[in-house]
């Protein structure tokens, strides 16, 4: 079981949120009634009591001081009353109801307070929006699961455990924050739920709906929140959410935005050069103060005409960290990382040498070698137990595989050179796997390592060498795996992802000696050094080792059951500040509040999420770990590559992609190839991946072509993921697109492609981009098309 708490919480239960409390100028948060519509019963006092999802779950009940709910990030009220009686009902499960709205009036947006009621499913569905003009808007509502273990989707309002049928279990339990952009030039007369109600597929949850109203200025500051996070100056970064809730584009020199209060100086100030209604953009603000000085005042300068607008106090200042959870929730994603967008990940280590993990469509993760070809044949799909067999021999042990792990032609200044080449800001290697093999200097924790074994080098050392002396741009990550399969010590904390009376093949970390699948010899854990306690004589000094020794930069946990992550993430946090460095953590550490950024694997959404994620996944179909069964034509080509990572960015994602070693260090030469090929494309286009943010009005043209979109201060760009088709020698774009008289558009990286006619037809939704451009233009790109609106 990870991250228990204590007892005495269980009736008693706090609802802990992202970030530093968001404050908004007034009071313009509508939200929406919908008991009427209740039909389900999320929040209990005790085991049993109601069933959230269909099995009998149900989250512990929040010990909010009002019924209402005001969200840490965005500034957005919710009526939010949690327990409401033994017998009360207190969320929808959406059957495609349509909800009670307020008033028909314009609102800039609707956000709702969600979550799915499966574990490991992705529950989404269409929200309609209908205008009193009986015109149409839809949105994609999505949640992720309301609790999961080992990876975690942290969530807007978390929960520190669950009720079970007949328990409780301390991994905690979520529900996320969701906003709709509306028409505000519309008056909204319905709102139309999605039906999500299989109970197969999971159910969609919604909590609260607010709407939120224009207010009387065009340009509304939604929220004001400080972070602790700093600029370059030193600075402390202030997010200010600005709206565009008027009828005309802020344009021209556009608006400088700064901050005042008692003791307080920008030093930094934010700007807005474009602006469109029905937009909205978080504009970074630079400011100096004392600890505990607040500011109460946002300037508004258009130049000709200045603008004050007034909020609630916003205490400022870099506060220790320590290891109370309301204080690690404060850390999030650097700015650097937000802006790097491509990494590499690389997962190497003895696994390489067995290297198979079948082949599509009969493909597992090849890493997991060892632990398949023990768990035959319930988890074992594969086949792994007779791939072993005939290649091995029975008395064959997985480590006998370190003999060959032998680094020949590893070549550390070559793979960096690589990743830059491929357009990645940065890379993460496995420093260990799940087989308790380090790529690193372990120190007294473990022989078991690169160091004695195998390659007898310090791996990972050379790596980061290698990028400091040949690519000091690359940021420098570092996959660590808090449990080991098979290490005895790690007995006391061995854990099944889910019970193995209900799912057989479940993943397990048992902490006991594997055992030879054909002899039933145990087998050997060579390296072992015997300690007294795996997290406080093993994991937290291969954390800090990794963190103050070899200087990573991003912390990249897998499986995080029992852990001592709240422990380790406050000192680096503090340490690093002292350093002047931003460093990360992602959500697999075990401690949601210290997560700063979600990861789903092999995976990607069809919306954007505020929250900032990272999508891991292998060039091979199905395997992070160098599989012989994959042929070269299974590898993700360039440009299935370069669509991957188009779509991510453009809905607020990182992309980590991974690659394979071989047992000699070598690389796959089709990777190599695809990687490069892809380079070129994302070096010749960077400035509308890198650094951009994602458009708050939509994602994809529903419908087609497939067109993402991203943008920056100084320009919008229109990312063509399928050949543009030319009609009458135009390219169209329908969609309201940010683009007025004297801006200019162009081709990216295209010869010729630049000042291209155009003219927009239609208003608001309705709008179509019309860009002239020659077939011949066209040609000169294999794949990915990219527009530049250059704001003037």
């Amino acid at each position: 079981m990870a991250r228990i708490i204590l007892a005495g919480l269980i009736t008693h239960v706090t609802a802990f949120a992202l970030g530093s409390q968001a404050k908004t100028s007034t009071s313009q948060s509508i939200p929406i009634d919908l008991s009427p519509l209740y039909n389900n019963k999320a929040f209990g006092t005790y085991p049993g009591e109601t069933s959230f999802d269909t099995l009998g779950q149900s989250y512990p009940a929040p010990d909010l001081a009002t019924p209402e709910y005001t969200s840490e990030y965005t500034g957005i009220s919710y009526a939010f009353p949690g327990y409401t009686g033994p017998n009360a009902l207190d969320n929808v499960i959406c059957t495609g109801q349509t909800v009670p709205s307020a008033p028909p009036d314009s609102y800039f947006s609707a956000s709702f307070l969600v979550s799915a009621d499966k574990e490991f499913a992705i529950v989404s569905g269409n929200v309609t929006f209908t205008y009193t003009d009986n015109s149409t808007s839809v949105y994609e509502l999505r949640s992720l699961d309301w609790f999961s273990f080992l990876t975690i989707n942290r969530g807007e309002l978390i929960f520190p455990s669950r009720f079970t049928a007949d328990g409780v279990d301390g991994n905690t339990s979520h529900i996320f924050e969701r906003t709709a952009p509306l028409d505000p030039g519309k008056e909204l007369r319905a709102i139309t739920l999605p039906d999500a109600s299989s109970a197969k597929d999971g159910r969609l949850h919604i909590f609260a709906i607010t709407l939120r109203s224009g207010g009387s200025a065009a340009v509304d500051v939604q929220a004001v929140r400080p972070t602790q996070k700093w600029l370059e100056s030193g600075a402390q970064v202030v997010e200010i959410t600005v709206n565009n809730v008027g009828s005309e584009c802020v344009a021209g020199s556009g608006l400088v935005l700064s901050l005042s209060g008692d003791g307080v100086r920008t030093v930094d100030p934010g700007y807005i050069k474009r602006l469109c209604p029905g937009d909205q953009k978080t504009v970074i603000v630079g400011v100096e103060a004392a600890s505990n000085k607040s500011v109460d005042t946002v300037i508004i300068d258009g130049g000709v005409a200045q603008r004050s607008v007034s909020f609630e106090g916003v205490q400022l200042g870099f506060a220790e960290w320590t290891t109370d959870l309301d204080s690690l929730a404060k850390h999030e994603s650097p700015e650097w990382f937000n802006g790097a967008k491509y990494g590499i990940f690389i997962h190497w280590g003895p696994y390489a040498v067995t290297g198979w993990g079948n082949s599509t469509p009969y493909e597992s993760y090849a890493e997991w070698f060892w632990w398949y070809s023990t768990h035959h044949p319930q988890a074992d799909s594969s086949d792994f137990y007779d791939y072993r067999l005939r290649t091995y021999g029975e008395d064959w042990a997985y480590d006998d595989s370190f003999a060959d792990f032998t680094a020949s032609n590893y070549d550390p200044k070559a793979w960096v050179d690589l990743i830059a080449d491929a357009g990645a800001q940065y890379f993460v290697i496995t420093s260990k796997h799940h087989d308790g093999f380090a790529l690193f200097d372990a120190g007294a924790t473990t022989n078991r390592s690169a160091l004695h074994y195998g390659p007898q080098r310090d791996v990972l050392g050379e790596l980061f060498d290698a990028a400091a002396t040949y690519q000091p741009s690359l940021k420098r990550g570092t996959y660590f795996s808090l449990p080991e399969w098979f290490n005895p010590d790690f007995g006391p904390y061995g854990f099944t992802q889910l019970d193995p009376a209900l799912v057989p093949g479940t993943s397990t970390w048992p902490g006991i000696a594997a055992q030879n699948p054909y002899t039933g010899v145990q087998e050997p854990y060579i390296g072992h050094i015997p300690v007294t306690d795996f997290l406080t004589d093993v994991m937290l000094p291969q954390m800090e080792a990794l963190a103050y020794t070899y200087g990573t930069d991003i912390m990249w946990c897998d499986c995080g059951a029992a852990n001592t992550t709240a422990e380790f993430a406050a000192a680096w946090w503090n340490a690093a500040r002292g350093e002047n460095r931003q460093v990360a953590i992602n959500s697999r550490c075990g401690v949601p509040e210290a997560a700063d950024f979600d990861t789903p694997e092999y995976l990607r959404f069809s919306s954007a999420q505020r929250r900032k994620w990272e999508s891991n996944q292998g060039m091979d179909p199905y395997s992070y770990g160098y599989n012989r069964a994959t042929p070269d034509e299974a590898y993700m080509n360039a440009n299935t590559v370069v669509y991957t990572l188009v779509d991510i960015v453009s809905k607020n994602g990182n992309l980590l992609l991974d690659i394979g070693p071989k047992a000699d260090g070598s690389i796959v030469q089709a990777e190599v190839d695809h990687l490069l090929e892809a380079g070129k494309w994302i070096k010749s286009h960077g400035e509308a991946i890198f650094n951009t943010t994602y458009w708050f009005v939509q994602s994809e043209i529903a419908g087609g072509p497939d067109v993402r979109f991203t943008q920056t201060d100084e320009a919008f760009y229109v990312l063509f993921l399928e050949r543009p088709i030319l009609r009458d020698g135009m390219v169209d774009v329908a969609a309201p697109v940010p683009i007025l008289e004297g801006d200019v558009v162009s081709l990216v990286a295209v010869q010729g492609g630049g000042d291209l006619a155009w003219t927009v037809s239609g208003e608001g939704s309705k709008k179509v981009l019309k860009v002239e451009v020659a077939n011949e233009l066209l040609n000169k790109e294999e794949f990915g098309w990219v527009f530049k609106i250059t704001y003037t």
